[in-house]
């Protein structure tokens, strides 16, 4: 084909996947979240059948443990929440003074009439009730379709784990019967970089939650294990995770205590453990299993949260990362793979022959090590 025509080809095929991808958001987004904890299940249902326990049954018993450390999760979640409400009198009343402030400093410095703002809140929250009918349908239809996907879930990864063989079998039939030992080192790839991913996002919003909590301790915060736990569980949104949970504490420090520096020292703690985990703990943790360039991370992020939203930003990395592992084994693709990956260091210009023999021996056993590798 010419290259026009090639070009022309690529170009329609991208139109078309990204169409497709939006249009099939409530199946595939779904069926992603049940490959990651397919992969993270897989290890304990392995170890459940090599004791000699049936597939189904270790299959069985690895859900229901996932749903009971689920359950705790929202359990605990919930009795904070729950605390909440014995708050709710007195942030109300935190927030009349905060508002009753306001008003007196626009009256003082702006010269705005009193019964003008009176008027525009009225407007405001005449406008909101009006529309209160569209926003509680679609939150409803929200809530129940995301309901509906999380009761699918266990089932989409109880068919992962109990047909792992069957779908293995399928890109063997695809792909060919002599090119066996490479469908397996490529899947063997991608559950590696998987898993790996995982389980060092799990540390990472470990060794967060520790530090929030702390530094929220340390100022006098209340409910501070919560929201300690909740920024750090924010960190699933790369980049501005943080940020973004840092919110929610500094509004309830500014309705609960008079001095407002302590809400701005929580705003200031939570961009601290940012850049500690920015810049320290996520690339010491999770380090280079992922293996995608800082400039590729923030695009693909765009990219997939323009495409999913939330659910894309959470699962970008991941599926960049199983996209590298492909690219990087097929012969075609291999440079837009380099292009994902981390930047290689120039090497040293040789000056002379001498340099060259010296470099040589160190050269040949970099190539065997690539070549064992592959």
């Amino acid at each position: 084909m010419p290259p026009y025509a090639k070009v022309t080809c690529v170009l329609l095929s991208i139109v078309i996947i990204v169409y497709g991808l939006n249009i099939l958001q409530d199946t595939l987004v779904p069926l992603i979240f049940a490959v990651l904890f397919a992969a993270i299940l897989f290890p304990l249902c392995r170890r459940l059948e090599r004791w000699g326990m049936p597939r189904v049954g270790a299959i069985t018993i690895c859900i229901l443990l996932a749903i009971a450390v689920l359950y705790g999760l929202i359990y605990l979640i919930s009795i904070q929440i729950g605390n909440f409400t014995a708050e709710v009198p007195r942030l109300l009343k935190r927030g009349n003074q905060l508002l009753d402030q306001l008003q007196r400093y626009a009256d003082q410095t702006l010269h705005v009439d009193p019964k003008r703002i009176v008027a525009e809140a009225r407007k405001y929250f005449a406008s909101s009730l009006q529309n209160a009918g569209t926003i509680l349908t679609s939150t409803l239809l929200a809530t129940t379709n995301t309901l509906s996907t999380i009761a699918l879930l266990p089932l989409f990864i109880f068919f992962f784990l109990l047909y792992r063989d069957f779908f293995k079998s399928f890109f063997y039939k695809v792909i060919g019967q002599t090119r066996r030992t490479k469908v397996d080192a490529i899947f063997g790839q991608i559950y590696t970089v998987v898993k790996d991913y995982l389980v060092g996002l799990v540390l990472v919003i470990a060794v967060v939650a520790v530090l929030n909590t702390v530094g929220l301790l340390i100022l006098g915060v209340e409910y501070a294990i919560f929201f300690g736990l909740f920024g750090a569980f924010m960190i699933l949104i790369p980049y501005v995770g943080i940020a973004i949970g840092s919110v929610l504490p500094a509004l309830f420090t500014l309705g609960t205590n008079p001095n407002p520096l302590v809400a701005l020292g929580v705003v200031g703690i939570f961009l601290f453990v940012q850049v500690l985990e920015g810049n320290f703990i996520t690339p010491y943790i999770v380090g280079s299993k992922v293996s995608i360039n800082p400039l590729a991370a923030i695009i693909v992020l765009i990219m997939w949260g323009q495409l999913w939203g939330l659910t894309g930003l959470i699962l970008a990395l991941p599926l960049t990362a199983i996209l590298k592992v492909i690219f990087d084994s097929i012969e075609d693709l291999k440079p837009y793979g380099f292009l994902l990956g981390e930047a290689e260091k120039p090497r040293p210009p040789i000056r002379n022959i001498q340099e060259l023999t010296e470099q040589l021996p160190e050269r040949v056993r970099r190539i065997g090590q690539a070549n064992v590798k592959k």
